[in-house]
């Protein structure tokens, strides 16, 4: 009886598992033969290569939006629909009650009702391709005989896409590009509250010594406050640790571009974009071919990358041109002091009249639980979002907002065929403002902002909230895109950006601070490209790939420093020994770079402790923002040694330092194997998982997600890296030259874990190979057909 109940339950499991298996097939993108696709107007040709790169060949530029749609829904259902529900916030409808928060905080901006105002407001030519777009992604998902196993494992059922989750797709890269900013500023806020003035302009300065601009203009860091008005040794106050600096490195890339005068002919390009990583990526390797408008005997024939979810080539080249786009990091959204009716809380005070709060319930949808209904309350500036220092309420007004914030213009850069145009393009381009630069086939090279901008009115600080009831100051439109800052063909024939400070004066104070990353990864670029007079693509990939800790050089010699004077120990010799293989590098084998990272670390989010314990003595739940320049305060301090601003809990700066050292050291230790097994690698080990891995049994979970190779790279240098974190592609290119360029990606071109493309090409990435830029040999051919002329 046991036998056969035990030959039941395999045979059970067998037919289970074969039907899992049947299912996952039928759900597979079409990669060969023909598809009828209704409303092309002419057939679409559809090739993949080896890592199945798409190279779509159409009439006609609508028809060609249609057939991306059709190949975007077909690998990339699954992602696209996340990415515009968390937008919308209605992540709940697919993962239930956990995924409220998330839906609560995105729901507040109400960006759907948003992206359905904008729809409406863009030319007729953008609609069209979005329309066309939206019916390729329908059909598409029509022709996959199963649904995509990511609705297979939620049991649900993707819902149709509409014009307006293009938009949304926009919106979410918004969110992921400047939400860390504006609520960085709402910490700002209270910090300014609780300390000296000297204090708050010590510890959140824009630049200092390591500030690599374009304009060579330099920034001295403000001193620190004196112990008349802040002392901290003498505070008694004990150091805080629940919520202290951290450090990771800030959403952006590297973009760099040489000029023809160090190549021999066309402008090289370089752009790694550095973004969350995941399987599959979240860029689509693609090249479009089409007749162009202007010239119907020649092609457009555009390479890089699309979204999926739009309809546009993002970043790469078109034979004339090639460009890449880094976060711009300046500030674009501004916290309003909202003064409410104390007689009337839904009335609030404009320029002395009393105006009514307009309120709106958004319904948040629950899988397996009741709808939650959301009140936003919202005055003319935006929604009131949150809370100053004082209590006072805050409305949000953000560039994503605003009519214009939204529009396809980027599409025109895929014919654009001067610098010129394409800097014009890029300044009126509906996207969360970025550098833009551009690299010409003729030797041209430009660096602008692409984005829009908004014009400030008033003499007021955009990095803290203030009130527009009374004073002159607001938000008057846009920037016109003629006073946007730009740079073309320097003398010198080089472009550099790493997300820091690219200019100075009027045109920075336009721009603002939304927290420009320290130079040191952008100074380490420009530096590279100052190493020689002629350039090839493998030199600049040289450049992306360097991993070369050069920040971290005086922190190296202060730790060495540190052991040296400290007392004899079984500790410290351990340290000195393990410290004995650095060689200047965040490479996987380096014991040495960890503990000199890690030393760093500890004494930031040491001394900034202390501060931090001041702030929260009279703001309790206050957490501290993101200090990107934090390193030249904490410099200063090391260098000047004021005992007055050395937490309470240390004797002496040495002592402290000393502590440090010893703490890393133990922490280190405890582990398996000791110090000397505590690699960099061993700490930085890929976690690039699938979107739905982490609600699956761990043997599924670890088929979807990509290896766990230790990875080399780090933060303040090009090759940015951390476990799930780095440069969502890299590529090299000239145009005109394409066939010598080079594009590596992280994560696979597939969503599909049975595709032959899942995961394809993510090991050239973790080598830093040298993949080509442009597609190889077709390997499979789709055709897609109109409607009628397949029966």
């Amino acid at each position: 009886m046991l036998r056969k109940s035990l030959l039941f339950l395999f045979i059970f499991s067998a037919i289970i598992l074969a039907t899992a298996w049947l299912l996952l097939k039928a759900s597979l993108p079409v990669y060969e033969g023909e598809r009828s696709v209704p409303g092309l107007i002419e057939t679409v040709s559809v090739e993949r290569d080896a890592l199945g790169t798409v190279t779509l060949n159409a009439g006609n530029r609508l028809d060609l939006a249609r057939g991306l749609g059709f190949i975007h829904a077909q690998e990339r259902f699954l992602e696209m629909d996340l990415m515009r529900r968390k937008a919308a916030g209605e992540l709940a409808e697919l993962f239930g009650a956990a995924a409220l928060p998330i839906d609560r905080k995105a729901r507040m901006h109400r960006l759907r009702a948003r992206a359905q105002i904008a729809l409406q407001t863009l030319p007729q030519d953008q609609l069209h391709l979005i329309e066309a777009y939206r019916d390729g992604v329908n059909s598409g998902l029509d022709h996959l005989a199963v649904r995509q196993f990511g609705y297979l494992l939620t049991q649900t059922t993707p819902r149709p896409w509409q014009s307006e989750d293009s938009l949304l797709i926009v919106f979410a890269m918004y969110m992921t590009l400047q939400e860390n900013s504006i609520d960085r500023e709402l910490g700002l806020s209270t910090m300014h509250a609780a300390l000296p003035a000297s204090a708050y302009r010590f510890l959140t300065a824009a630049g200092g010594e390591w500030d690599t601009p374009l304009d060579g203009s330099t920034s001295a860091w403000p001193p620190f406050p004196p112990a008349a008005e802040l002392d901290l040794h003498a505070s008694g106050n004990q150091i805080v640790t629940d919520n202290s600096f951290q450090e990771s490195p800030a959403v952006g890339s590297n973009g760099f571009a040489v000029a023809g005068m160090l190549t021999g002919g066309s402008a090289l390009v370089a752009n790694d974009m550095h973004l969350t990583l995941q399987a599959p990526n979240l860029w689509f390797r693609t090249r479009l071919i089409y007749p162009d408008p202007s010239h119907i005997s020649q092609k457009i024939d555009v390479t890089g990358i699309s979204l999926p979810g739009t309809p546009a080539i993002v970043a790469g080249s078109n034979r004339h041109l090639a460009w890449g786009f880094t976060n711009a990091y300046g500030d674009f959204a501004d916290w309003v002091r909202v003064k409410l009716d104390p007689e009337n809380p839904d009335r609030y005070q404009n320029h002395g009249e009393w105006k009514a709060v307009k309120t709106w319930h958004e319904t948040l949808h629950v899988r397996d639980a009741p709808d939650e209904i959301l009140v936003i309350r919202e005055t003319e500036w935006g929604p009131i979002l949150a809370r100053d220092f004082d209590g006072t309420p805050l409305a949000l007004i953000w560039t994503a907002y605003q009519s214009g914030a939204i529009n396809f213009d980027l599409i025109g850069l895929e014919q654009a065929d001067s610098l010129e145009k394409a800097v014009d393009i890029a300044r009126n381009i509906g996207i969360p403002a970025q550098n833009f630069i551009v690299g010409s086939r003729n030797g041209d090279i430009a660096w602008t902002i692409a984005g829009r901008i908004p014009q400030r009115t008033g003499n007021y600080d955009p990095a803290l909230p203030v009130d527009w009831s009374r004073e002159s100051a607001g938000w008057n439109g846009w920037l016109a895109p003629a006073d946007y800052p730009l740079v073309i063909n320097p003398p010198e024939g080089r472009l550099w950006n790493g997300n820091s400070r690219m200019i100075d004066g009027d045109l920075l104070q336009q721009l603002g601070d939304g927290g420009y990353e320290l130079g040191a990864r952008a100074r380490q670029i420009r530096d590279g490209l100052y190493t020689r007079n002629h350039f090839s693509p493998s030199d600049l990939q040289a450049i992306q790939l360097d991993n070369r800790a050069l920040l971290l050089t005086r922190w190296k010699q202060l730790l060495d420093e540190t052991l040296q004077t400290s007392p004899a120990s079984p500790r410290r010799n351990e340290i000195q020994q393990a410290l004995s293989d650095w060689d200047g590098h965040a490479s996987v084998q380096s014991v040495a770079y960890r503990i000199v990272r890690n030393f760093r670390l500890e004494v930031m989010k040491h001394l900034l402790g202390g501060f931090i314990a001041k702030v929260k003595q009279d703001y309790p739940e206050f957490e501290m923002p993101r200090l990107s320049q934090a390193e030249h305060a904490i410099w200063q301090l090391l260098e000047q040694r004021p005992l007055h601003l050395l937490p309470a809990s240390d004797t002496d700066w040495d002592s402290m330092l000393a502590a440090r050292a010893n703490q890393i050291a133990e922490q280190m230790q405890v582990q398996p194997g000791g110090l000397a097994a505590r690699t960099w690698g061993e700490e930085n080990t890929a976690d690039i998982r699938h979107p739905v891995s982490r609600a699956l049994p761990a043997w599924i979970a670890t088929w979807l997600n990509m290896p766990s190779d230790p990875l080399p790279g780090d933060h303040h240098m090009p090759r940015v890296q951390a476990p799930n974190f780095g440069a969502s592609l890299r590529f090299v290119v000239a145009p005109g030259e394409e066939d010598k360029g080079y594009f590596e990606m992280p994560g696979g071109q597939s969503g599909h874990p049975l595709s032959p493309y899942y995961g394809s090409g993510h090991a050239d990435w973790v080598a830093g190979k040298h993949v080509p830029f442009l597609p190889g040999a077709t390997q499979q051919m789709l055709y897609l057909h109109p409607a009628e002329t397949i029966q």
